[in-house]
């Protein structure tokens, strides 16, 4: 029983945090930050899907996807997140960007 108990409220954990990572978590990038739109920009002339809409509301797949980047990154990164994105090396923040903006490949 105790067991039982455990599982459901383990799903239920991982349920509301699934929900609240979908509603958009991550700190707001100043819509005039170089980075961002950089991003944007590469997003737009390099990949497709980019304007479709993302899980979190108001925001397309692209707009979601940059400001993951922008958030995981380390606050001194100072290349190119779109980037950075396709690299060896950011390959687990990309998932974990694809994931959150549903935008993946």
């Amino acid at each position: 029983m105790k067991k039982t108990l455990l599982s459901i409220a383990t799903f239920l954990t991982l349920g509301v945090a699934s929900l609240a990572f979908a509603a958009g978590s991550y700190n707001d990038v100043p819509s005039s930050d170089p980075q961002y739109q950089a991003c944007l920009t590469y997003a737009t002339k390099n990949w497709e899907g980019g304007n479709d809409p993302s899980p979190i509301a108001g925001q397309t797949k692209m707009a979601a996807f940059c400001e993951c980047m922008w958030n995981e990154t380390p606050e001194d990164f100072k290349g190119s997140l779109a980037k950075f994105s396709e690299s060896d090396n950011g390959k687990r923040i990309n998932k974990i960007c694809e994931k959150y903006s549903n935008w993946g490949s």
